[in-house]
Formats: structure tokens, C-alpha cells, sequence
């Protein structure tokens, strides 16, 4: 669930208390679906879109990281092309 971080800091809340007050999970199961070492039950998924008010789909998709101005061409991911080397039709 890589957007389940980036929700948690939205709302201001802790990992250890959405895990342990909220969600009744141990806080080391938790970080690992956050880091997608472990995958989430149906019901699980259920109760943290719910407490965070999000959409489930939105929740588990992969984060997209935006590249910094001025990066290298070649550090963007491969589906992604510059403006300035965009195929023209």
C-alpha cells in the first residue's frame, strides 16, 4: 500500500496509532504493508480506507515519484517523456 504513507501524513496520524489504537494490528505488520512486504486482507483494506477516508484503489497503487527540475534525462522512468523529446505525429 505505497499511498497508505503519503495518506497518513495528510491526516496527521501516526503509524504506530492508526496500527495499534485504530486498526488493532501489531505497528511491525503494518509498516510492512506499507513497505508491500505483506499484502493487506480484503477486510483490513476495508477498515483503513474507512478510517482514512480514501479510496481503496488510490491507497494501493504504486506511488509515482515526480523527477526534480533539472534531472537527468535518464534518471526518469522509462514511460515517461520529456517535453523536449516528445514524438510529434
Amino acid at each position: 500500500m505505497s499511498n497508505l504513507r503519503t495518506a497518513l501524513v495528510a491526516r496527521n496520524l501516526r503509524q504506530v496509532d492508526l496500527a495499534i489504537h485504530t486498526l488493532k494490528i501489531s505497528p511491525s505488520v503494518l509498516s510492512e504493508i506499507i513497505r508491500g512486504r505483506r499484502k493487506a486482507s480484503a477486510e483490513l483494506r476495508r477498515k483503513i480506507t474507512e478510517v482514512l477516508q480514501t479510496d481503496e484503489v488510490w491507497l494501493v497503487k504504486p506511488v509515482v515519484k515526480i523527477p526534480i527540475a533539472g534531472a537527468s534525462v535518464d534518471s526518469l522512468p522509462p514511460n515517461i517523456v520529456p517535453s523536449c523529446e516528445a514524438k510529434q505525429d
